[in-house]
């Protein structure tokens, strides 16, 4: 799957993730919809009217999460997804745990 969006953002998201992080529960929400006609989804590429990902919710529980702090994981996801935050995701809202909290 190439970078230039062969694949929908939503799936390119839960892709990347999946492969870093092994995650034991996974949800990627596309929230794009309550943003619709916002200055920035009619100015970013391949977000006019609303068409395409840009406002995105991610719930994970990692292995990969124990031990680290809040900002730990919220970079690591971060830089994970640093392609599609820099080409046309506009907003991330993370809940990263680790199993069991």
């Amino acid at each position: 799957m190439s970078e230039q969006g062969e694949a929908a953002v939503g799936d390119r998201i839960k892709a990347k993730l999946e492969a870093a992080l092994a995650p034991i529960s996974l949800e990627v929400i596309d929230e794009s919809h309550k943003h619709a006609g916002h200055a920035h989804a009619i100015t970013r590429p391949g977000t006019a009217e609303g068409v395409g990902g840009t406002h995105f919710q991610v719930k994970v529980v990692s292995d990969a999460f124990t031990g680290k702090s809040r900002v730990d994981r919220h970079r690591t996801i971060n830089q994970l997804l640093a392609f599609e935050l820099s080409s046309g995701v506009h907003a991330l809202a993370i809940d990263a745990k680790a199993p069991g909290e």
